[in-house]
Parts: structure tokens; sequence; C-alpha cells
């Protein structure tokens, strides 16, 4: 008897979790197309969407157009349901943006760091700021917000709590989540920047759809997320993807992880920005920060033949780096984003014909190559999902802990 009930809450709740991401990441959605699209029946459809509207998670938006008979109700997330703050810990500023149960930003602001160090205690008291100061704006009490999602740079270490390893910020083994939860009593979530990115990509950009993909943040560092079929590829320790550095060029330019001749020493904005320096015969670029300097290189590229041959070899290795991840991978999309993917998005002809040449032909021809569709905000956005993915798994119970989702797991 216990077994039977056991059984049945875990049908149950795996049905709450099908619907309720269906409705999250395609609505709206009627009734019939729920049925169609999971393969449940219409009683079970419709006992399940009936608990989710008195619990108020979707909600009805409207009739279907119809060609005749009784209109169909088209069915919704309820945008007030919760809220979700995401993160994104950059290499130049931590952004905080808060978003309601739709996923549409709600406040944002961000704090600028100093790339030369990046004190972890700075980034937690930036993040626990920037908490209280979206959830000030938008006028949303704390005890609404179901969680936060963090986006940071280097290896995440999952475990009891998340430590975070950055060579290239010089951190080893920091407690990023003890420090922020220090400070406050939300669920935290951290997990690497391109991780987060590719999530956002894949739920709401220009990953919807593909099974296999890869998607490449360029910023001031480099990575990727590995998705292969439906799932994003960790590695053993959490550190699969660290793309920026492959070598590229053996005892080639050195990299900020101490080794040399890694991508990121070549096409991270802080290594663009190093050899234009170079190109100018060592004169600093004009601008304020990296993203001024590096819109300096690229308006300058019109007129400057250094320049343009800073941002034509840029493409170049750019393209050999993902000829690489094609040929490793197999994807049947490579998607750049970053704040840096996106302003050198001019260059992704250029980046094409080299990848073509590099990589081999046949997975070439299989593979396109695309920019994110979500601009500078994925990191953010994909770290708002996290506390999103653990309540779609959970069937919509704000309550839900690890056990419960095992539990939901084990019976799926």
């Amino acid at each position: 008897m216990e077994l039977a009930r056991a059984t049945n809450r875990g049908v149950r709740l795996r049905n709450r979790s099908a619907l309720l991401s269906k409705v999250f990441l395609d609505g709206p959605l009627t009734r019939q197309a729920l049925v169609r699209s999971t393969g449940l029946s219409q009683p079970a459809v419709s006992n399940v969407v009936a608990d989710l509207i008195d619990e108020g998670l979707i909600a009805e938006a409207g009739a279907a157009e119809s060609d005749g008979g009784r209109p169909s109700m088209m069915l919704r997330v309820a945008p007030r349901f919760a809220f979700v703050i995401g993160v994104d810990v950059g290499e130049t500023r931590v952004r905080v943006e808060l978003f309601d149960f739709a996923m549409a930003q709600l406040a944002s602001v961000a704090y600028p760091l100093d790339p030369r160090r990046t004190e972890p205690a700075e980034v937690a008291g930036h993040v626990l700021a920037g908490i209280d100061a979206v959830t000030a704006r938008a006028g949303v009490g704390v005890d609404e917000v179901l969680g936060v999602g963090i986006g940071v740079s280097g290896v995440v270490e999952q475990g009891r709590e998340a430590v975070v390893h950055a060579q290239s910020l010089g951190w080893d083994r920091v407690p990023l989540e003890r420090l922020i939860a220090a400070g406050t009593d939300l669920p935290l979530h951290v997990d690497n920047g391109a991780k987060t990115l590719g999530q956002a990509e894949m739920w709401f950009g220009a990953g919807r759809g593909a099974r296999h993909a890869v998607f490449a943040l360029v910023g001031s560092g480099v990575g990727t997320a590995v998705v292969t079929n439906g799932v994003t590829y960790r590695g053993a320790s959490s550190s699969a993807g660290e793309w920026g550095h492959t070598t590229l060029v053996y005892g080639g330019r050195p990299c900020r992880c101490g080794a040399r001749g890694c991508l990121e020493a070549y096409v991270g904005a802080e290594a663009v920005i190093d050899r234009y320096r170079e190109a100018r015969g060592g004169h600093p670029v004009p601008g304020d920060d990296e993203e001024s300097q590096l819109a300096t290189l690229i308006d300058a590229a019109g007129t400057s033949a250094a320049a343009r041959r800073v941002l034509d070899e840029t493409a170049e290795y750019l393209g050999a780096g993902v000829a690489n991840l094609i040929n490793l991978f197999n994807p049947e999309r490579v998607v750049l984003g970053g704040w840096a993917g996106m302003a050198l998005g001019g260059l992704l002809p250029a980046v094409r014909e080299a990848a073509g040449r590099q990589a081999l032909r046949q997975p070439y021809e299989q593979a396109s190559i695309e920019l994110g569709l979500l601009g500078v905000d994925a990191v953010a956005l994909g770290a708002a999902t996290l506390p999103i993915a653990r309540l779609l798994t959970a069937g919509g119970v704000r309550s839900a802990n690890r056990r419960v989702t095992e539990q939901i797991e084990l019976h799926g």
C-alpha cells in the first residue's frame, strides 16, 4: 500500500513537472496542445492544470483562435507567482537583475570591479547590495523571491556549498556561496557564467530546438557550455567547457592562467586590446575600460590598417577555436555570446570562413555558427533560471528540497 501511494505521488509530481515545464518554456498553450505534446491523457492534463491554476502557478490568458466550435483557453505561467534574481559576476562588473516568473526583467543594477584585483568579499558585498537594490526598486518583498542564481567566471565545484576556482582572477577554492549566504537567507545557486549563458540561450534564444550545441562566452575571458542531447556536459568536477584555456599556439602569448598560447590569450577582450596596443607601437588604447577600448578598436577599423589587421587576426583565431569545437563535439549549432562576442559580431562571416578552413568538412557542413540572441544580459538571465529549473523539476512545489527533487527523478 505504501509503495502504491509513493508511486502515485511520483507519477503525479512527474506529470506536474512535465506540464508546468511545457507551459513555462513554450506557452501560452491550450490544454489540447498539452495533451498532444506531453502524451498525457485529457483527464490527467485537466486535473493537473486545475491544480496549477488553483495554486497560482499558471493562469488562463484568453481564448485561442478558433475555426469554429467552442474556443480553447490559452494557458501561461502567472508572472507574479514568484520572482527570481540573476547575477552575472564578470571581470569588470557585477550585474544583478530581478525577473518575474514569466522572466520579464523588472529591475537591474551594476557595480564596477577593478579587473586587476577582484576580491571575493567585494563581489559578495556587491551581490548582497544588488539583491536589496533590485527588490526595493521593483517593490518586491524578499520573501517573494524564489532564489538567487549566480553566474561566475572559473570552475564552480558543486557540493554542500559551491566553491570557485578561477586562476585568471587569482581565486583558489573561494567559498563564494558561503560568503554570500552570510548576508541572506535566500536559496543560492552558483554556476559557471558560460553555462548559465548556455542555459538562457537554450531556453529562450539561439539554442532553442537544438539537442547538441556549444555556447561560447567571449568577454574578458573565454569559456563554453557544451550541451549534448539537451543536457549540459560538466565533466568529472564541473570544469568541462574551459575552451579559453585550450592551446591555440604552443609556446605562444602568455595567458592569465599562467600557461602560454591559450585561446583566451588571443581572443579574450583583454588580449585583443593588448594586441591592438602592440600594433599601435605600445601606445595605450583610448577608453576608460575594456568595453570602451574594444569599441575604439572596432570604430578605428574603417580607417586604421593596424586596427583592421587586429580584427582580421581575431576572426582567424576565433574561427580556429570554433573549428576545434566542431571537430570535438559535432554540434548542430555553435553560438557566440558574451559582451565581447556580441561587440565583435561583425566578424561572424569571417569567423565562419576561418572555421570552414580548419574544421573537418562533414561536421562543419552540419553545424551552424550564430550569434546569441539575448545580448549582454544572457549570463544573468541564465543564472536566474537556476532556481526556476529546480522549481520546474519539483512540479512547482516551492518548499521542495533536494530530497523531493530526488524522489521525482527516481520515479521518473
